[in-house]
């Protein structure tokens, strides 16, 4: 149970605290509307879950890793902007993904709703 109560104000820290986060909280709740609104696969729902879980595991992690680059600051090494910047880098390109992906899946669904 505490390692639940931790986990849980991990994620309350990141909510509250990083804007990213947010928007991606706001743009997973949207996928998982759609999700339950058009009749997907059991892939189809499969590939949008994994999608959110991925984006928002790895803004977690480059959340994680940047409070830690912090801490360097006062001897903070030239290598540290490096490591924010990569990870920023792989949070953009999984977040591109998934919106790749959730274009993929709900484009037919909504064209076919909207010529209803």
């Amino acid at each position: 149970m505490r390692s639940f109560s931790h986990a849980y104000k991990g994620i309350l820290f990141a909510l509250h605290n990083e804007k990213n986060f947010q928007i991606e909280i706001i743009g997973g709740t949207l996928a998982v509307i759609l999700m339950l609104f058009f009749p997907l696969s059991g892939l189809e729902r499969a590939l949008i879950i994994l999608s959110i879980a991925l984006v928002l595991t790895l803004e977690l992690a480059n959340t994680a890793l940047e409070r830690v680059m912090d801490i360097l600051k006062p001897r903070i090494h030239p290598y540290a902007r490096v490591i924010k910047d990569v990870m920023a880098g792989a949070v953009l390109l999984v977040s591109l993904a998934a919106i790749a992906i959730g274009v993929a899946i709900f484009v037919p669904y909504l064209g076919e709703f909207l010529r209803f």
